[in-house]
């Protein structure tokens, strides 16, 4: 009984920790998938024969104590002030870098790909695959000393969720139920036009991070940190619009980034 109460405990914290949970994840590659050019289908193809959405949680469940990819834990969030402002020196995360650091070193090295290993691209698709997802994610681009670290444990019309970071991690499964297929879920969210998907995929992954801030900073201003458990009873309606551009533009932005650099 011992066993498989220890083996629960480590499901329920491998899943606790994943942003957006199978659903959003899914759904970001599923959504960029359906913009990626044939070109860059064929060349990520020479070194993941198979879909790619497959890969879509790899780097949650290859980040713990025992994992060689431990060091990319941190990379899971990054955290901003009450100005919007991105801070990177948030103690734990000084080491080994946050998701902007993360990105900073797989997008270059994705930009040099042809110069890697096979199984040194594989990993650094399977990071941008996820990190993208993980950089749009309300619970995971974080603000410092908000609801999610100070008071983690919330209850929504006196039914216990968990913890806040949790409960928003799991949104997506919340407002599309838990057993919404993630490609059906994308095919209803791609309604941007060319030109809208284009400008929305302007800059780069630190621009984007500047909107996501501004974007989710609004989870705050309907709960926050006051010290109670209780949040707004319509916070799941009020969050739906706020999933659905995050959703959207993590995919428009990961096929954006694909194409450019296995586009040619």
């Amino acid at each position: 009984m011992k066993r498989v109460l220890i083996t629960l405990t480590l499901i329920v914290t491998i899943f606790s920790a994943q942003a957006w949970n199978k659903l959003g994840h899914r759904t970001v590659v599923e959504i960029a998938k359906r913009h990626l050019t044939e070109n860059t289908k064929k060349n990520i193809a020479k070194y993941m024969p198979y879909d790619i959405t497959k890969d879509a949680l790899w780097m949650d469940y290859n980040r713990g104590k025992k994992s060689p990819y431990r060091f990319t834990n941190s990379w899971h969030s990054y955290y901003y002030d009450s100005k919007l402002r991105h801070d990177p020196n948030v103690a734990h995360k000084i080491k080994n870098g946050d998701t902007m650091r993360g990105l900073d070193l797989v997008t270059y090295n994705l930009e040099n790909y042809k110069e890697l290993s096979d199984s040194a691209v594989v990993f650094n698709i399977r990071a941008v695959l996820h990190f993208i997802g993980d950089m749009h994610c309300p619970s995971h681009c974080k603000l410092i000393n908000g609801r999610d670290d100070a008071a983690p444990k919330v209850t929504l019309k006196g039914k216990k969720m968990g913890s806040f970071h949790g409960f928003y991690d799991s949104m997506p499964e919340h407002i599309y139920g838990w057993k919404k297929d993630p490609a059906e879920l994308a095919k209803e969210l791609d309604t941007y036009s060319k030109g809208k998907i284009k400008k929305s995929c302007k800059g780069n992954h630190h621009d984007w991070a500047k909107e996501s801030m501004r974007i989710t900073n609004v989870i705050h201003q309907w709960n926050p940190n006051d010290g109670t458990e209780e949040l707004r009873d319509d916070t799941i309606e009020l969050s739906k619009d706020v999933i659905d551009i995050q959703l959207r533009h993590a995919g428009y932005r990961l096929a954006y980034l694909l194409n450019k650099y296995f586009g040619k």
